[in-house]
């Protein structure tokens, strides 16, 4: 279940980011789970939407502080194809301390949500986009939708990946907080998300505070199943390269997601995949310009074309994330409650 990524973004900033499961999908629970990585990017996404909001306007503010909880369900059977994950709406509940009437802020913090460019995500319903190679050879997709556009499939750069000399990042851009604790027998406990039978619900929490250094700090947990406490750190501003921004974190939780559900099934059904990697493109921003995420998954495994083709179609349709693309997922709003 340990996975890596490089996320670069039109500007050419690049990130190194890793990604585990907990006690939960037998992993060794080191670096945060997918959905930490898309809980903190859309978290970052808002608040930095929110905070320009309040520059823009003018209205000087003391803090800004918010919960963020987002759901997702798993129901069906892996072994008979029907296993699908979906996505559910996600409740954020804001405190700004400003001088400033409530229903100013409430009006406030809703414009501001809705030009984030994850609200867009959330209520654009896209399919997504795949092509396939097993065994170094290119090979048609089945169920999903083809990629309309190619896009590069090579996977390197791995190995050359090193920090830039120049630095300037902000210390422990991630970090583990709370290890949680491996319960066998009881629900959301360890092994709980290998069953090949579903039907649960998912419940991730972000809290998410605004730095007075403009950095955005949210800590995440995975209160069902049960899983750590990760934080992470994020830019409020598109030039600030101390952290990376909300959109990369959402891109990679996208990847690492779909990754998840590939080892899941192939470990269901105890059919080989020797490796498995994936080149993924996102493009983020108002629902005119807002484009399918695209992505090249690359197979090795004995078992040939037509598993591959299964296993493209099953990782899409158990992957909450992509449940998001094809979904309009409402966003639910409280302020100073």
């Amino acid at each position: 279940m340990h996975k890596e990524a490089i996320v670069c973004n039109s500007a050419g900033a690049a990130w190194r980011m890793v990604s585990d499961e907990g006690p939960y999908l037998n992993g060794t629970d080191l670096a945060p789970f997918p959905l930490a990585f898309f809980t903190a990017g859309m978290a970052a996404d808002f608040m930095a939407a929110m905070a320009a909001t309040l520059a823009q306007r003018q209205i000087a503010y003391r803090d800004i502080h918010f919960t963020q909880d987002n759901r997702y369900s798993m129901t069906g059977s892996a072994l008979k194809g029907t296993m699908t994950g979906g996505a559910l709406p996600v409740e954020l509940r804001v405190n700004i301390d400003a001088d400033v009437d409530r229903n100013e802020l409430a009006e406030l913090v809703t414009t501001a949500i809705d030009a984030a460019s994850v609200s867009a995500l959330l209520r654009t319903r896209l399919d997504s986009e795949f092509s396939l190679t097993v065994n170094g050879r290119q090979t048609t997709t089945g169920r999903v939708a083809p990629l309309a556009t190619a896009i590069d499939g090579r996977v390197d750069g791995f190995d050359a990946a090193a920090p830039s000399p120049t630095g300037g990042f902000a210390p422990n851009i991630i970090e583990k907080l709370e290890s949680a604790a491996t319960v066998f027998g009881v629900d959301g406990g360890a092994g709980s998300s290998l069953s090949p039978e579903q039907d649960r619900i998912l419940h991730v929490r972000g809290i998410c505070d605004l730095r007075d250094d403009g950095l955005i700090d949210i800590r995440t947990q995975l209160l069902k199943p049960i899983g750590s406490v990760f934080r992470f750190l994020a830019t409020s501003a598109a030039r600030d390269t101390r952290a990376p921004s909300g959109l990369a974190y959402l891109s990679a939780g996208i990847g690492f997601c779909y990754m998840t559900q590939l080892g899941r099934y192939a470990h269901i059904v105890k059919k080989p995949l020797n490796s498995y990697r994936l080149v993924q493109d996102t493009r983020f921003g108002t629902s005119g310009n807002l484009a399918p995420v695209r992505t090249h998954v690359l197979l090795d495994t004995p078992e040939g074309d037509n598993y591959g083709r299964t296993l493209v179609d099953i990782g899409e349709q158990t992957c909450f994330l992509h449940a998001v693309c094809r979904s309009n997922v409402v966003t639910n709003i409280a302020v100073n409650p």
